[in-house]
């Protein structure tokens, strides 16, 4: 528990089996449950996963059977976070790219009732013009200029960054199921939260590459469907607020 609120990690992880035991490991013991979600892996991840999480109170593994996409899997985490009742719902990588320490700048805004979802800002940190690849920085440059449009969420920045927290309330606002279930997924479900009012942060937190890194973003990732996803959201997004003003004037 952290500051009177139930707290669950979703950890969503492809092929990850030299990472995840030593993800769950370090996530902290104030967190009350631990869920990872194999998102049909070709190499032990699930077996690993589950050794990790037998030695922690509050840890599963749900494992998909077929592959959904690393949005997919942090919904299936979502809902079943929902279904053990926390309070609120971070999302750390598999691949050990979040540092536990930034968790309770991530968790402060939501347990202040100052926000329904907080997100990592690795470009409000020091170290990210040394440590993030020149090349993803372009690219995360870009797409959180477009997000910014798409989304609606002007003040907000680093669209790409997975490390997140929701409140419960947050994610019973909006239906999970039609956010886009692969890359692209952060940028979609800024949409959504917008839509149904949500207040969104951003907190900086540190950006984390270890020398085995490497991108599951490649030129063609970037070029489809990211593009069709920021369009389709901010049509949604355009569409819903003129819905809104229609019926304000009605």
């Amino acid at each position: 528990m952290y500051q009177q609120l139930r707290i669950a990690v979703v950890i969503p992880a492809y092929n990850e089996e030299r990472a995840i035991a030593r993800v769950v490991a370090d996530v902290p013991a104030y967190v009350d449950h631990v869920i990872v979600v194999d998102d049909a892996s070709g190499d032990g991840t699930a077996a690993a996963a589950r050794a990790a999480v037998a030695d922690r109170t509050g840890g599963e593994v749900v494992v998909h059977e077929v592959n959904r996409g690393v949005g997919g899997a942090i919904v299936t985490g979502y809902h079943r976070a929902l279904a053990l009742g926390v309070d609120a719902v971070a999302v750390m990588a598999g691949d050990g790219q979040m540092d536990p320490a930034d968790l309770p700048s991530l968790l402060d805004p939501i347990a202040a009732g100052v926000a329904d979802y907080v997100k990592g800002n690795r470009f409000r940190h020091p170290e990210v013009w040394t440590a993030m690849p020149p090349a993803r920085i372009v690219g995360n440059l870009v797409l959180s200029a477009a997000t910014k449009v798409t989304s609606g969420y002007t003040h907000v920045f680093d669209s790409q960054c997975g490390y997140t927290v929701a409140s419960t309330r947050a994610l019973r606002a909006i239906d999970l199921d039609r956010v886009f279930p692969r890359y692209g997924y952060p940028n979609d479900l800024l949409s959504h939260f917008h839509i149904a009012g949500m207040r969104v942060l951003d907190v900086p937190v540190r950006p984390v590459y270890g020398p085995a890194w490497k991108s599951g973003i490649n030129l063609g990732t970037a070029l489809h469907p990211i593009p069709w996803v920021l369009l389709r959201s901010f049509g949604t997004r355009v569409a819903s607020e003129a819905r809104a003003r229609w019926r304000a004037r009605a």
